[in-house]
């Protein structure tokens, strides 16, 4: 909402909602943890279909890369949270439509990685004390897309907790970071 980061960094920006019913990515809850599930109970299938909340959000980007208003060498995904596991979802199920991605606080199925890891560059932001989303999910990606042969940055944040995206959105460099990325 900076005007000056309108000026350096002109973009369509999108912040879709999802459905109170649904959610970004297909995902089950184990409601009976074992505590060494250092994943909190969240685990993500890749047997079932897109959402129709992601599902709606890809058939928009479609629409508007239709009008060549858009650069499609330029399009970047970012989530936080559930959308942040949106993020992933949407990365391996489109895996040569985005240029770079930044997940924050989210977390996805690290089967599913080298279907996208060589393919542009992700930056994974996350709290290290987060209680909503356990940090072990980002550390789990990182750990596949690195093994992957993925360009991935990872930073996190020493006592945050899970609103690591005011750290993420203050990074300085985040902005031209992403602006520098684009598909060849």
């Amino acid at each position: 909402a900076d005007p000056a980061n309108r000026q350096k960094f002109p973009a369509i920006v999108i912040f879709p909602q999802c459905d109170a019913d649904d959610f970004w990515s297909r995902i089950i809850r184990n409601p009976v943890t074992q505590k060494d599930d250092s994943l909190g109970g969240r685990f993500f299938p890749i047997d079932q279909p897109i959402g129709k909340s992601a599902g709606l959000v890809l058939k928009l980007l479609d629409s508007m890369t239709g009008t060549n208003t858009v650069n499609t060498k330029r399009i970047y995904i970012g989530g936080l949270s559930m959308g942040g596991m949106g993020t992933f979802e949407l990365l391996w199920r489109r895996p040569g439509y985005f240029a770079a991605a930044i997940p924050i606080c989210g977390g996805g199925n690290p089967e599913n990685v080298a279907t996208y890891a060589k393919k542009f560059p992700v930056w994974i932001f996350h709290g290290a004390v987060d209680q909503v989303v356990s940090v072990s999910h980002s550390r789990l990606m990182v750990g596949a897309l690195k093994k992957a042969g993925a360009k991935v940055k990872y930073t996190e944040y020493p006592g945050v907790n899970h609103n690591s995206w005011d750290n993420a959105f203050a990074e300085p460099d985040l902005l031209v970071w992403l602006f520098k990325q684009k598909k060849k």
